[in-house]
């Protein structure tokens, strides 16, 4: 994995225990809860942990995503990687609403799609989306991802079922948007 990768708008870094003040607060707001489908409040400690155990785990790479100064916006990843199978995971979130819409998010998949496909030598990425997140929807449509199949009701938030949308991206698509 590589220590930092550097955009355009966002810089890709390895994730740091300081940064987990900044996702304890965020994954607690209700409404990330609801997009990421965290079912429980998480703080500081089990964010640390998250970085220095889960997200260091051989079948995946993590990167916490900041502005081209060093100020955090998010993270994502690569997991459950299956070199085997090509196939891999990958997951982002820019919890806050004033970063959204910067295309800060539109750089990092794009980074993340070529470090998958290029680097890792992956065939097909898959993300899961929580049915009733239009605006994620729309947004990995617009990246090029493709609906595969609804798990009906396959999640549960706040006492309400909603679909979990499986949507998929392979190599040769990445290759011929580019």
């Amino acid at each position: 994995m590589e220590k930092e990768i550097r955009g355009t708008k966002i810089i890709l870094r390895e994730q740091w225990e300081e940064d987990a003040a900044f996702f304890a607060h965020w994954f607690n707001q209700p409404k990330i809860m609801f997009q990421c489908g965290f079912e429980k409040l998480t703080d500081e400690e089990e964010v640390k942990t998250y970085i220095n155990v889960y997200h260091k785990s051989d079948d995946s790479v993590w990167y916490t995503i900041t502005d081209l100064d060093g100020n955090l916006l998010g993270e994502t990843g690569l997991l459950r990687m299956f070199p085997a199978w090509h196939c891999t995971d990958l997951t982002i979130i820019i919890p806050d609403p004033k970063a959204q819409g910067q295309g800060y998010g539109t750089e990092a998949i794009r980074i993340m799609l070529d470090l998958a496909f290029r680097q890792y030598d992956m065939n097909r990425v898959a993300i899961g989306v929580v049915g009733q997140n239009a605006n994620a929807l729309a947004f990995y449509k617009k990246i090029g991802f493709k609906q595969e199949g609804i798990q009906e009701q396959g999640y549960y938030y706040n006492n309400e079922y909603s679909d979990f949308v499986m949507m998929r991206i392979l190599r040769r698509e990445w290759t011929q948007n580019m």
